[in-house]
């Protein structure tokens, strides 16, 4: 199967989308970004050829066995991903602990780290068996690091290792497994997971042409932050700015306003009723107001970036934040707390902050026109949503905002489609449902 592909690596994320000869989504992918950019594109390309997979069993099963068995299996593969990286993780940091815990340290601590790898385990088989398991990060990192840090805390004092030495070993080892790569592909798991939900005979034979399904990759385009270090031709690289536009309004075809907020930066962006780039505006300087901010904010709260967006859904009035600066962000949010805010408030007020930042980047790119689009991780957070949507009314009246699930992707599917028209001058993407 002859397929194009683009590439978006972002500061915090990489993501990549894969596209058919005929415009279709066949699949989507995405990595936590790293130092190693040429790790960080192979692995969202292995995620977005894991779901065009999926996407090809579906086809080929879904009138047999249903919606509920393939979600079942999918949920089932990711979980035979996260296990064997947990085995992974506790190779490294057994090893770590042989290597430069002193030794008298040594037994407490491999009982401990074993301790806490078992109890992660189980309440991996826990979470698959739930019937609505509670929304959590896709990234392994924050998914081991969250129940690591909590069980080591637990477990540090009854086994004798303080938790700053299990902590430290943790943020040593989760480098090397996020580093080194892993055997995370379609063909690694499918076979376990299968045997997890008892190898139902209506999905079997879609698993078996899944399987078998080449792909053909002729052109891969890439864009980003960090677009420069990536490994592909430089005719072969495009700019974030051009990629956004170009997948918001594939994504919406009567879109001409889109706001990006990535991890590092934000962008404003007119685009014409071909997504082509007409004016466009960005942060300058610094991350303040991005993703890496909200990011800064959840460390100092202890709480997942996930997280930010409904715990600020809960406030009932809104705290006004003097600076989206990330160096003085903790200062400020620890001063509030010291004088008796709720977090939810000061949580609701740096989110209407950081719109406020994108608000001014929207008024010099142009204004907001109908239709709308807000792309990037941020989309994703309810309390973001919801300044924007407050704030675009207070300055502009009612304007249409579009906001797709798959808005992360923005970048990598302009990318994709730039990719395509090498081949196919003029070709549009095919909307289509796309990928598992």
């Amino acid at each position: 199967m002859i397929c194009y592909v683009g590439v978006d690596l972002g500061s915090t994320t990489t993501k990549a989308v894969v596209l058919g000869e005929d415009g279709r989504i066949l699949g989507r992918g995405i990595t936590n970004s790293r130092a190693n950019y040429d790790l960080a594109a192979d692995l969202a390309r292995t995620e977005a050829f894991v779901t065009a997979r999926f996407g090809l069993l579906r086809a080929e099963v879904e009138k047999a066995a249903g919606e509920e068995q393939l979600t079942t299996l999918l949920r089932a593969f990711r979980t035979e991903q996260t296990l064997a990286q947990l085995d992974r993780l506790a190779r490294g940091l057994h090893a770590e602990i042989d290597a430069h815990v002193v030794e008298a340290l040594r037994p407490d601590a491999h009982v401990a780290v074993t301790q806490i790898i078992d109890r992660t385990r189980e309440e991996e088989e826990t979470y698959f068996h739930m019937d609505d398991p509670p929304l959590r990060s896709d990234f392994f990192r924050d998914v081991a690091g969250s129940a690591y840090s909590r069980l080591a805390e637990d477990l540090a004092q009854r086994e004798g290792v303080s938790f700053d030495l299990l902590l430290g070993l943790y943020d040593k080892c989760i480098i090397q497994v996020e580093n080194t790569p892993v055997e995370l592909g379609f063909h690694d798991h499918i076979g376990a997971a299968l045997r997890r939900v008892g190898d139902p005979p209506t999905v079997r034979a879609g698993v078996e042409a899944a399987t078998a399904a080449r792909f053909d990759t002729k052109i891969t385009v890439g864009t980003g932050y960090g677009r420069a270090r990536l490994p592909f031709p430089k005719e072969w690289i495009r700019s974030e700015i051009l990629c956004h536009g170009l997948g918001a309004h594939a994504m919406f075809p009567d879109t001409r306003t889109v706001l990006d907020i990535g991890g590092q930066d934000t962008k404003a962006i007119q685009v014409d009723g071909d997504g082509i780039v007409t004016s466009f505006q960005m942060n300058d300087r610094c991350a303040a107001g991005c993703g890496r901010y909200l990011g800064y904010i959840a460390d100092e709260m202890n709480v997942g970036l996930h997280e930010l967006g409904p715990i600020a859904e809960k406030s009932t009035r809104k705290v006004r934040i003097n600076s989206t600066c990330t160096v003085f962000a903790g200062a400020e949010l620890r001063e509030r707390l010291g004088v008796g805010e709720r977090r939810e408030d000061i949580l609701a007020g740096l989110h209407r902050a950081v719109i406020l930042r994108a608000m001014s980047l929207l008024a010099r790119s142009g204004g907001i026109h109908d239709q709308f689009t807000f792309t990037g991780g941020v989309a994703n957070n309810p309390a973001a949503v919801r300044a924007l949507r407050d704030l675009v009314v207070e300055n502009y009246g009612q304007r249409t905002l579009n906001i797709s699930p798959a808005s992360i992707y923005t970048g990598a599917l302009g990318a994709a489609i730039f990719a395509l028209r090498v081949a196919h001058p003029g070709a549009e993407i095919n909307r289509m449902k796309g990928a598992a």
